[in-house]
């Protein structure tokens, strides 16, 4: 007992960061915390059934599964992780695992792996659980977006198909325009909304930091970028609305047709059909835009483990587990998602390719979730799950709207931002000093 109260009274007088890394009583029996993000209860019987699997081959550890709101996983991650109840394996994406990581509240994961069990995973996808060299998280599912566009627009303005690359986009959107009077896609600049802007800067050749997190976007290709939507908002290309409101209104403008086109996933057509079907049935879906180097985005889901774990083998052991190619076709196939493993994309791909031979617009979803997955083979995590990268999102979209609004120009703007970011970089991450050695 004064042991224990000794460990305690040590973990109470830590800082909040080292309370962060461990110092976690071990609990009675073993038991696995396993926190999940809005799954249930659609998805019971395949977690359950996969987690009755892994206990099966574990005898004497249990597997307590939790399922959390999208919205209040963060916050209840960190109301344990203070408390020093953290779950053992948690799903989180790539910037809250970053975030976490660089708290020191996840164990790295490369040297605990087999090296088949990382080998089986996109590399690509992996590397985006990687900080500062080390693994903290392995991919589980991922979604990537393709452009759905509006036929009939498109036959109006004179397109067969909409435009593939971002240096097509101003005369593809005048066009649209001109002959049609609608607006040829919807990208939000609210701060808080959606990162596809600053996506499309990473895709048209920027860098947004440097490994110091002080700001490289003030470059000549950043220049480009920063004009370039400046001028589509200011020729009127773009809605008004794009500086005040967020992708929910891209939706509500593709359904009533007011869009040519619009970036989502595949699923996004069931919801097409049903509240715009006579705009679903002109929708088809085409490639992503991207830029020079041909990579798309892909949003990723991962599983972690905690610092704080009492049962590192264990936990490790069953976070590889859900993610290993078997246990990602189940849930991709469930869940209408992408999976992050290799054997089982090349077998999800090749199940849609059968579903969608010959497809008329009955299968249209199942064409589009091919196009989905066949986008994996050229895509990635385009804005770095840096710590901070929220708040740079907000500093250059903020700084981006008072040039689209006309209050600065698109160069001014640019170096406003860069100011910004780079006084609040060097507050929340002084400058490492080197010191000689003699």
């Amino acid at each position: 007992m004064a042991v224990k109260r000794a460990l305690i009274s040590a973990c109470s007088a830590l800082a909040p960061l080292a309370l962060l890394a461990g110092c976690a009583p071990r609990p009675a029996g073993k038991e696995l915390q396993f926190w999940t993000i809005q799954l249930s209860p659609k998805f019971d019987p395949l977690i359950k059934a996969m987690v009755a699997e892994w206990e099966g081959s574990h005898p004497g550890v249990k597997v307590r599964w939790t399922d959390l709101p999208f919205g209040s996983v963060e916050r209840k991650l960190l109301a344990a992780v203070f408390a020093r109840t953290a779950p053992d394996v948690v799903n989180l994406n790539p910037l809250f695992a970053a975030n976490l990581a660089s708290k020191g509240g996840l164990l790295p994961l490369q040297n605990r792996l087999a090296p088949a069990a990382t080998a089986s995973y996109l590399p690509e996808i992996l590397r985006a659980g990687e900080q500062e060299g080390q693994l903290y998280s392995l991919p589980w599912y991922l979604t990537a977006r393709i452009t759905l566009a509006n036929q009939q627009l498109l036959r109006r303005a004179g397109y067969q198909q909409p435009p593939r690359h971002w240096a097509e986009l101003p005369a593809y959107a005048e066009t649209i325009k001109r002959r049609t009077g609608r607006y040829a896609l919807f990208v939000t600049v609210v701060p808080d909304g959606s990162a596809e802007l600053l996506e499309s800067m990473v895709q048209m050749g920027v860098v947004l930091v440097d490994d110091q997190h002080r700001a490289r976007f003030n470059s000549a290709a950043g220049r480009r970028a920063f004009a370039f939507w400046t001028d589509l908002y200011r020729r009127g290309l773009l809605p008004r609305e794009v500086v005040s409101q967020g992708f929910q209104r891209a939706i509500e403008l593709y359904q009533s047709g007011e869009l040519a086109q619009v970036a989502s996933g595949a699923e996004f057509l069931h919801t097409i059909q049903t509240n715009a079907p006579q705009v679903a049935a002109e929708t088809r879906p085409y490639p992503p835009l991207v830029g020079v180097d041909g990579a798309a985005n892909v949003a990723v889901m991962n599983l972690a483990v905690t610092k704080q774990t009492p049962l590192p083998a264990e936990a490790v052991d069953f976070a590889s587990f859900v993610t290993n190619p078997t246990n990602q076709l189940r849930f991709a196939r469930a869940a209408k998602v992408l999976p992050s493993s290799k054997p089982a994309l090349q077998e999800l791909q090749r199940e849609l390719r059968a579903a969608s031979q010959g497809a008329a617009g009955a299968d249209l979803v199942q064409r589009a979730r091919l196009l989905s997955a066949e986008t994996l083979g050229h895509a990635r995590v385009l804005v770095p799950a840096d710590p901070g990268v929220k708040r740079l999102q907000a500093v250059i979209y903020g700084q981006l709207q008072r040039a689209m609004l006309g209050q600065l120009s698109s160069d001014a703007a640019l170096a406003a931002a860069e100011r910004e970011w780079n006084a609040y970089a060097a507050a929340r991450w002084p400058a490492r000093v080197k010191v000689a050695v003699r």
